[in-house]
């Protein structure tokens, strides 16, 4: 898909980060928006930015209430008339935690958003976008969905299901040739403040800010290299050098990968 012009692009998690950054970017490139954000405050703040309500379609829910999910759906198409583009990108993470004080709650909470939130997402929209000669469903998982992480073994959890979920659908979708490109998204460290909402941040605000310092990808360009893995039609995107350099080295040697990951848990949490 090379030009977005007019064309109906569906984003979650737009209120900050990479959810706002895709927003304006698509906006310039003239597509039609339906976005999406929990919290409204920061939602109505992303639509003002982008020519405000009369302008996109926006509605503020949980992604990981099913029935909202599906209504949005239908409401998107009715209104728009047609479905182009989605991006779940809406996304929660728990703080530094290990596993033994990550609690069923956290992991129900943590895979109901990042990894419900995305089927939801894409599974409500999917009819839709087999309407159109070809679109597209592009899924935020992380490195930590390429990698696991310790400390973050319940984050690791919903991303690799992501990364699970939409390799195996984009298959599916080439094999039926229906047009529908399946996109999986591994970013590294963006600078965004998923780290300082996580659950229980306010436990381990020190090591928060620590962590804070690996993230070296800014929203904008990440945006910007997840728009061009969209018009290349590719199945996974990995974002930012910090990311690409690790999951290289992932692939040529476990035993240095698994170093590297012990020294950066070491540094940062």
């Amino acid at each position: 898909m090379k030009n977005f012009e007019n064309k109906v692009v569906v984003i979650t998690g737009v209120g900050s980060g990479i959810g706002r950054a895709l927003t304006l970017e698509f906006h310039k490139k003239g597509a039609k928006l339906a976005l999406n954000d929990y919290d409204e405050t920061s939602l109505l703040e992303t639509v003002e930015m982008v020519g405000g309500s009369q302008q996109v379609y926006h509605k503020a829910f949980d992604v990981s209430d099913k029935k909202a999910f599906y209504q949005y759906a239908e409401e998107v198409a009715e209104h728009y008339g047609q479905v182009d583009v989605v991006i779940n990108n809406a996304g929660v993470a728990i703080a530094n935690h290990s596993t033994d004080k990550t609690t069923l709650e956290d992991y129900e909470w943590i895979i109901g958003i990042n990894l419900w939130g995305m089927m939801y997402g894409t599974l409500a929209f999917l009819p839709h976008l087999r309407k159109q000669k070809e679109s597209s469903v592009v899924n935020i998982s992380s490195l930590f969905g390429l990698i696991g992480f310790p400390q973050n073994v319940a984050y690791s959890t919903t991303k690799f299901g992501i990364r699970g979920f939409s390799e195996g659908l984009a298959i599916e979708e080439r094999l039926m040739k229906t047009g529908v490109v399946v996109t999986s998204v591994h970013p590294g460290g963006i600078k965004t403040n998923i780290a300082r909402n996580s659950r229980h941040a306010g436990d381990d605000e020190k090591n928060i800010e620590k962590f804070e310092k690996a993230f070296i990808t800014t929203p904008e360009d990440a945006a910007l290299t997840i728009i061009n893995g969209i018009s290349k039609k590719k199945l996974r995107v990995v974002v930012g050098i910090d990311a690409k350099m690790l999951f290289f080295i992932s692939k040529i040697s476990q035993g240095l990968s698994l170093w590297v990951i012990a020294q950066f848990a070491k540094k940062y949490s």
